[in-house]
């Protein structure tokens, strides 16, 4: 898989240092940070960068197909490079963690329902939410 840099550059954007460090910044992320969180990790590599740089970076790399944008129903926008390796997403409602899984049978039994419904698979996206099972 090409860095980002690497196909930021291929789809024509230009790319300042500040856009270079934005990427960087994206690429480096296991989690899945919103604007304010890249701006954060973005600062401590460059203080002068600004947090409507880094909104108008993730906005143009968005529509240029480079990032997912993830809602996971608490209001704030995240994101990912949507190069990364296929996962799907359980979410704690109540902390807001974001656990990624992958699961063989779940991902057969949608290639399964696709083919029945007469369709084949190029992508999906599948968010769970859920609650802690209280233990007792």
């Amino acid at each position: 898989m090409a860095d980002l840099i690497t196909r930021c550059v291929a789809k024509g954007l230009r790319m300042t240092e500040q856009r270079k460090i934005v990427a960087k910044v994206i690429a480096a992320s296991n989690d899945h940070p919103d604007v304010e969180e890249l701006y954060a990790r973005a600062a401590k590599v460059d203080a002068k960068i600004s947090l409507a740089t880094v909104y108008r970076t993730v906005k143009l790399f968005e529509e240029s197909g480079l990032l997912d944008k993830l809602e996971f129903g608490d209001g704030r926008a995240r994101y990912e490079d949507k190069l990364r390796e296929h996962h799907d997403h359980l979410i704690d409602v109540n902390s807001g963690k974001v656990i990624e899984f992958v699961d063989k049978d779940i991902e057969e039994l949608q290639e399964r329902i696709a083919a029945r419904l007469g369709y084949r698979l190029i992508g999906h996206r599948l968010e769970l939410l859920g609650v802690p099972i209280k233990k007792s």
